[in-house]
């Protein structure tokens, strides 16, 4: 198979699609990989490394999507990028469709396929090509939300460590995944008092074994996050539905009990934001104001340590990649129930029934199986 990797051209975004070892493990199993020039470079990593691995450097990322059957990327295609994708092409790379109706709908006109890597899952429930990119946001979200309360942000100007004498930060982690976990452990390493929300009572038993003293995992009720939002300095968003919209846990009222200068954190943004109040932002402004809370809601969050972020993913995508590369999406999806619940789109059809339920496109909906089956 002819595998290629662009640059990636949202914004700060320095991460890339493919390390040299994955791409030796591609060649070696005979495929070609075409590499955008220059590509690697805010991962730290130079085109020679690339090449001495075997992949042809391409001047251009319009020459990587013409030679490319397969697209290894990290983030979703761009307006810009649009005009490369044609007809039957297989994308690999986060996408996150139920945020973004534009992106959806020119994929569906182009007719590619999209395999999404926040919606691979295991049998288990787990998701083995979002976890690395949650444990990086949410081991982020403390520290960014502690730079983020200083004065000269419009925070609070605490320090969320504390010193000898006065207490530290309040930290609120809703959700207890795989984000919210990082996020609460990272949190408790800092000193904070953090409250830990879930819904899920087997989850926070495990959490309640596993966490240092200065966490409390605590079920989440209406009362219970009222409460816990009164006393947050720092609010860490960490709620998730795979493939879905983010629910609005937090309303436009709850702003008005929290403290101002307190600091929201939205790690679900890229799914649309837990509260009604976010929008996307970007490394480059990165915070925004409402109700004297400040939100900051970076679209792309990993991409700010974009080496150790490209290593994280890579390590994870390039097992499953080599599938689709060794056998072709449609054995390789058949064979993998994991690998079958990351199909998002197949040639027209939305084969994730959330993204297709986020719109209103019912009608376009097809379950993976019978899309893949019914093809040739």
């Amino acid at each position: 198979m002819k595998i290629g990797c662009p640059r990636e051209i949202k914004s700060q975004e320095f991460r890339v699609g493919l390390i040299p070892a994955t791409v030796k493990t591609y060649v070696d199993c005979g495929h070609q990989v075409y590499l955008e020039k220059d590509a690697g470079m805010g991962s730290g990593i130079p085109d020679g490394q690339y090449a001495a691995a075997g992949a042809t450097i391409c001047a251009t990322a319009r020459e990587v999507w013409q030679e490319s059957e397969m697209i290894v990327k990290v983030k979703e295609p761009l307006a810009a990028e649009y005009e490369f994708m044609r007809p039957g092409q297989l994308v690999y790379t986060y996408f996150h469709f139920a945020a973004d109706e534009k992106l959806t709908k020119a994929c569906l006109e182009k007719k590619i396929i999209a395999l999404a890597y926040e919606t691979v899952q295991k049998a288990d429930g787990s998701l083995p090509l979002l976890k690395p990119m949650s444990e990086v946001a949410g081991r982020m979200a403390p520290l960014m939300g502690s730079f983020y309360i200083g004065k000269m942000h419009g925070g609070r100007g605490l320090l969320a460590t504390g010193v000898p004498g006065v207490t530290p930060a309040s930290v609120l982690v809703i959700g207890g995944g795989t984000v919210g976990s990082n996020a609460a452990k990272v949190a408790a390493g800092l000193g904070a008092k953090v409250t830990l929300l879930d819904i899920n009572l087997d989850a926070l038993e495990s959490l309640g074994n596993i966490m240092p003293p200065n966490v409390s995992p605590i079920y989440s009720d209406p009362y219970t996050l009222d409460r816990a939002l009164r006393e947050a300095d720092i609010v860490i968003g960490a709620v998730l539905i795979p493939g879905a919209k983010a629910p609005k846990i937090i309303k436009r009222e709850h702003l008005k009990i929290m403290k101002p200068g307190s600091v929201f954190v939205d790690v679900a943004i890229d799914q649309g934001g837990c509260s009604e109040t976010s929008r996307p932002t970007t490394h480059i402004d990165p915070i925004f104001i409402v109700d004297e809370v400040v939100h900051y809601c970076v679209a792309n969050m990993p991409g700010a340590y974009a080496r150790t972020s490209t290593f994280a993913l890579c390590n994870r995508t390039g097992k499953y990649g080599l599938k689709l590369a060794n056998e072709g999406v449609k054995n390789a999806c058949l064979k993998d129930p994991a690998l079958l619940k990351g199909l998002n789109m197949y040639k027209g059809l939305i084969t994730f029934k959330p993204v297709a339920e986020a719109f209103g496109m019912e009608a376009l909906y097809k379950s993976a199986a019978d899309a893949l089956s019914g093809s040739n």
